[in-house]
């Protein structure tokens, strides 16, 4: 294979190489898919859209990039108050040991220090970017309200009176604020994947892995035969 390009750039390449460089490509594609589907049933997760650039029969999987899809997932009503999901685009904020993080998982609990944080202890940051905390945690949680900005208030049960919490930091994936994020309390969000899609996705791309390895078997074949009648 040959290929002159302008500028007088020459680039030569056996069927051989190419045929496992396309496989090594598809079966990258394969994977994203693959992984898409295994999501379909996880809250909070964003498909993955694999970006094949231009050329990518020469350059292989080194043409290939993974973006997230950020279109809103499926919005399913759930029975638990700390229960969060974003109907808008936007991510809340989180903070571990590991530095703050971006998600979609809505799924809070209360610590025993009355720290709001996600189902792996991560505290879930305010606009301000401090952990939310409650002075102490209530019997009931239906007690805790979240409106739609991302407002959390409690019923305090010494007053009697409406105590405001804080908000909820919800940002785009540049971290700057998102003005309406429509908070949703007590629904989770499931995947934004659609099965259907993933598998007509795939099912070309599968093809042409198979396409693939069987030319790369009949060139090998040629291959063996030409060395093995050189060497009589």
């Amino acid at each position: 294979m040959s290929i002159r390009l302008r500028g007088g750039i020459q680039f030569d390449d056996s069927g051989l190489t190419a045929s496992i460089r396309a496989m090594h490509l598809d079966s990258e594609l394969i994977g994203i898919s693959n992984e898409n589907i295994g999501g379909f049933d996880k809250v909070g997760y964003q498909r993955r859209e694999a970006v094949v650039s231009s050329f990518a029969e020469f350059l292989g999987v080194h043409a290939l990039s993974v973006t997230r899809d950020d279109k809103v997932g499926r919005i399913a009503v759930s029975e638990n108050p700390l229960d969060i999901a974003l109907a808008n685009k936007g991510y809340f904020q989180t903070k571990d040991k590991n530095g703050v993080k971006l998600t979609r998982d809505g799924r809070f609990q209360l610590a025993k220090d009355g720290s709001l944080v996600t189902l792996e202890n991560a505290q879930v940051l305010s606009s301000s970017g401090t952990p939310i905390v409650f002075p102490y945690i209530p019997q009931d949680l239906k007690q805790i309200k979240v409106d739609k900005t991302g407002k959390i208030s409690m019923l305090d049960e010494n007053t009697g009176k409406v105590k405001v919490i804080g908000h909820l930091g919800v940002v785009d994936h540049q971290g700057i604020a998102v003005m309406e994020p429509n908070v949703k309390q007590g629904y989770n969000e499931f995947s934004n994947v659609s099965l259907q899609e993933e598998f007509l996705t795939m099912m070309p791309v599968i093809k042409n892995f198979d396409a693939n390895r069987q030319m790369f078997m009949l060139q090998n074949s040629v291959l063996g035969k030409t060395i093995s009648q050189l060497s009589q």
